[in-house]
């Protein structure tokens, strides 16, 4: 018998109207615009040297790279549903996207740390309990998010686009056939999503920083009184010069969870960020899937070496 082929690891994200597929070399974004479907390609900067490839740091400029690829695709995708001279300027892109981290880290980091001192929890005197419930409130606000965005007739249909996506990667993986009928077939959840990496990033920051700050605490007390900075001001700028590490642990255990997820233990460590999918992913129409489709078939060949 022939040897089974081995699996390209792909992976993507929604975008308007449309999917962007990422292999190792190459970035395929496919978007429905006028009742067709129409692709961009983009090469992947390959990052040289043995530090990008260490675990942790790997894992941290995989997201960043992530983030430039999903935002450059994002963009581009709504700007093919604009007339021309609607068009988003790279300023305007720049713009949006210190906006949308500014707006994540005041969110997801300050609000849930001051929000945490005013019910009464101190970090300085009690930093486990103060971590947990920090990490609660966290968890609690992404969650509000959530569900207040997936109201939003736009954002239903990009959950759509998110649940194609999922569903051809499945079929891909899954060595069918990529036809629509073969892809209607699988679920919408995927254990690598970037739904369940959030996840895993909320839980890890309470790991980490109940961890870190006790250390911070004891070891340089003296340097947080001699800073003419408030303590909780270094506190939470500490959180964010954290998010790298977090980043990359999270990364880790993505990757560790999608190779052992048929294990009973990882099964319940990654139902969350499942849980969580059944919001952030519908079930598309069939030309959805035909996008996602296209995507996932177009990386497949530019991934092997064949022309487009």
């Amino acid at each position: 018998m022939p040897k089974e082929e081995k699996k390209l690891n792909i992976g993507g994200q929604a975008v308007i109207e449309g999917v962007m597929i990422r292999g190792m070399k190459h970035n395929i974004t496919a978007v429905r615009s006028k009742n067709k479907i129409i692709t961009k390609h983009d090469r992947i900067k390959q990052r040289k040297g043995k530090f990008y490839k260490l675990p942790i740091a790997r894992g941290f400029y995989n997201l960043v790279d992530m983030l430039v690829l999903g935002t450059r695709s994002l963009m581009w995708s709504a700007d093919q549903q604009l007339e021309e001279e609607e068009k988003i300027t790279k300023k305007e892109m720049t713009f949006s996207f210190l906006f949308a981290f500014l707006f994540g880290i005041g969110l997801f980091v300050i609000l849930p740390y001051f929000a945490t001192n005013l019910i009464g929890f101190f970090e300085e005197s009690q930093p486990l309990f103060f971590n947990l419930i920090d990490g609660m409130i966290r968890i609690t606000v992404f969650f509000i998010y959530i569900f207040a965005i997936s109201l939003m007739k736009d954002v239903q249909i990009l959950f759509k686009y998110h649940g194609a996506e999922h569903m051809a990667i499945h079929c891909y993986e899954k060595g069918k056939k990529l036809t629509v009928d073969n892809i209607k077939k699988f679920s919408t959840l995927h254990p690598r999503c970037g739904t369940a990496f959030i996840m895993i990033v909320l839980v890890a920051s309470i790991l980490v920083f109940s961890i870190i700050t006790p250390v911070l605490l004891t070891v340089f007390p003296g340097l947080l009184k001699m800073s003419a900075f408030p303590r909780r001001t270094i506190l939470v700028v500490v959180r964010i010069l954290l998010i790298p590490i977090i980043a990359g642990l999270s990364y880790e255990f993505l990757k560790f969870s999608a190779k052992n997820e048929k294990h009973s233990i990882m099964r319940v460590l990654i139902w969350p960020g499942l849980l969580m999918q059944k919001v952030t992913t519908k079930r598309p129409n069939k030309k959805q899937i035909e996008v996602a489709k296209k995507a996932v078939e177009k990386i497949i060949r530019l991934e092997k070496g064949k022309a487009l």
